[in-house]
């Protein structure tokens, strides 16, 4: 499988519970995975994120954790990454992340890289996230939800993508953001409908509200084959 990137429509959309239960899913078939955060705003340690990644996987920090590899970028200032990095007098690098990257592709056969806030967020002056994705091409899962404002944002999300001529492999559906079941019905036939029109592959996974002591297996085949 390589390498998937694990965008949302969105800040606060899901990105992070569903990247570890993708790893999870990957881990039980007894697969060599790991994950990465591209850039994490907001913390001050080991990333906040890359953290629920390993217990959702079920396993501790891992060496690449420790060195940084799997979070590049450690920003303190909750904001944007390219404002976070100005207020730590630094620039965002798009080579560094890449070799973080690349070394953990030479290690594990499944790499899960999650991105940060939506696919336009700027990563630099020059860069946005969608610009790195369109340079490195790696296949793209989305992260929606049925609550109010998703149709939009995944609308746009998915004609940005087919823009830039990128593969999407489906949608992750967080249906842990309630609404009601008509609409929640309703808009998953939706971004069916529109990933079919863009000519996506028309794969919705649902995934339901975690706990973290109660951790669900969810069956992410159609999204991941093989």
């Amino acid at each position: 499988m390589g390498i998937t990137f694990i965008t949302g429509i969105d800040t606060g959309i899901g990105k992070t519970y569903a990247t570890g239960l993708l790893a999870r899913f990957l881990l039980k078939q007894g697969k060599s995975v790991t994950t990465q955060k591209v850039v994490q705003t907001g913390c001050e340690s080991i990333s906040e994120d890359i953290a629920v990644h390993r217990k959702i996987m079920g396993i501790g920090y891992t060496d690449e954790d420790r060195k940084g590899l799997t979070c590049p970028y450690l920003l303190t200032l909750p904001a944007s990454p390219h404002l976070a990095a100005q207020a730590q007098g630094i620039r965002i690098d798009l080579e560094t992340i890449s070799a973080a990257t690349d070394y953990l592709l030479r290690k594990y056969d499944h790499l899960l890289v999650e991105g940060a806030g939506g696919i336009y967020v700027p990563l630099n002056d020059d860069a946005t996230l969608i610009d790195y994705l369109a340079v490195k091409r790696y296949p793209v899962i989305i992260v929606s939800s049925p609550r109010l404002g998703s149709i939009n944002h995944t609308l746009m999300t998915l004609e940005v993508l087919k823009q830039r001529d990128l593969e999407v492999k489906g949608i992750i559906y967080n249906s842990c953001l309630k609404e009601k079941i008509e609409i929640s019905e309703d808009t998953k036939k939706i971004f069916i409908k529109f990933l079919s029109k863009f000519g996506f592959t028309r794969v919705v996974v649902e995934i339901p509200e975690i706990d973290l002591d109660n951790i669900p297996d969810i069956d992410f085949s159609p999204l991941l084959p093989g």
